[in-house]
């Protein structure tokens, strides 16, 4: 299939452009003090949001949330951010926040960049916390889509009697958890497709060279996506051919993300670079049965899941279950997932529809003959291409780096009822 893309409305790509970027928030950077106005609400939630994104690397799998506590007269009482899973959430933290500033916030309104929880987990819910303290108005920016949630940290704010106030920032909030909510209200994870290429799409020479099409710069920013996401998939062209590490390098993160291998004649080797990254866990999906060689996998610490397809296709007639590979992902909590591999898994994975968005570098460079993004089955006209919609362009040292995302791919996101 071929791949079409368009530039959406301006006012949705600025805002996913804007998240997405995620800048390098400091805690001293949000303002103390701002004077009460009708767009007092935005300014806050934003603040907020700069909380959420410096809990991103550390909370996953929970969404990263940022709370904001402020006076009547405009008065920063506290501020806090999700912790480590089983720590405190976003609004348990402004609370101790503003108590260790001898602050009151009794009558204060709390900024939430997603719904306070409703449910007894690891930690107390947080809608009873801030109801507890005296907090009189909420701002939420979106409902929870976790039906443990869902509406019911909403209810029993109201119940209570404070005021609450939905879908301010709502867009933002979605755009930094779009792993969870999609984990969430589709049981799969938000897949990107990352590729470097040339001008003329190439992303390796014909015998198989590859390195480096893509400048310094360029690569130090694909380790800030692999940052971002829970875990990192690739299939055996890469793995044989490359023989990569597929970590994240030159960014401080409180772990590695998973590196999820679809194999599915278990032929990954025991001496591959791979497993000289501690500390990571490694799950490979196979269609093979063979017990020994899963038996030397798991000796190297991967787990071993066998999840076949029948796929005529195939030499052996198998292949992984790419989308069950998925659903069993999101299971084990895997919400954002990037994937880098070649011609032959990334067009499968685009074959199935599988694909949300595409992360592409691309260099200034003219290569000819040589391998594409993704093999994709040949079509007879223009109009059977895969249509997608560019989120932001960006100049990243001599190259371009361009996000796009499969048309329609997101429209599930709006089913929270961020406006209820």
């Amino acid at each position: 299939m071929a791949v079409r893309a368009q530039v959406p409305a301006a006012a949705a790509s600025q805002s996913a452009c804007r998240l997405s970027s995620a800048p390098g928030w400091k805690k001293q950077d949000l303002p103390t003090f701002r004077s009460m106005t009708s767009s007092t609400d935005l300014q806050f939630m934003q603040d907020a949001l700069a909380l959420a994104r410096l809990a991103a690397p550390a909370c996953r799998p929970n969404p990263a949330v940022g709370c904001v506590l402020v006076g009547a007269d405009g008065q920063l009482l506290g501020r806090g951010m999700t912790q480590r899973p089983g720590q405190a959430h976003a609004e348990v933290m402004a609370l101790r926040d503003a108590r260790s500033r001898g602050a009151s916030v009794a009558g204060a309104t709390a900024y939430v960049t997603l719904e306070p929880c409703a449910h007894q987990g690891r930690t107390p819910p947080c809608c009873d916390a801030l109801t507890e303290a005296g907090i009189a108005r909420v701002v939420v920016a979106v409902r929870d889509p976790n039906p443990r949630v869902a509406g019911q940290g909403l209810a029993r704010l109201r119940a209570a009697g404070v005021d609450v106030t939905l879908g301010v920032g709502a867009t933002d909030s979605r755009e930094l958890n779009l792993g969870f909510f999609s984990r969430m209200l589709r049981g799969l994870p938000w897949l990107r497709v990352k590729a470097a290429a040339s001008l003329d799409g190439r992303t390796a020479l014909p015998n198989g060279v590859s390195q480096w099409i893509t400048s310094l710069q360029a690569r130090a920013d694909g380790h800030a996506w692999r940052a971002r996401a829970d875990a990192i998939l690739t299939g055996m062209g890469t793995i044989l051919g490359d023989d990569p590490r597929l970590d994240v390098r030159g960014v401080d993160l409180p772990r590695q993300p998973v590196l999820v291998i679809a194999d599915s004649a278990l032929r990954t080797p025991l001496d591959a670079r791979l497993w000289r990254v501690r500390d990571r866990q490694v799950l490979i999906y196979t269609a093979s049965a063979s017990p020994e060689p899963a038996a030397a996998l798991r000796a190297r610490g991967a787990e071993v899941v066998c999840l076949p397809r029948a796929d005529p296709a195939q030499a052996d007639g198998r292949q992984v279950d790419l989308r069950s590979l998925l659903r069993d992902l999101a299971a084990r909590g895997v919400g954002e997932l990037h994937v880098e591999a070649g011609g032959i898994l990334g067009g499968a994975l685009w074959r199935a529809g599988l694909v949300d968005e595409l992360l592409l570098y691309q260099a200034p460079l003219l290569l000819g003959e040589g391998a594409g993004i993704a093999q994709l089955a040949p079509l007879t006209t223009v109009a059977q291409g895969v249509a997608l919609d560019y989120v932001d362009v960006a100049r990243i040292g001599p190259d371009l780096r361009l996000r796009a995302r499969l048309r329609g791919s997101s429209r599930w996101l709006h089913a929270d009822g961020a406006a209820r």
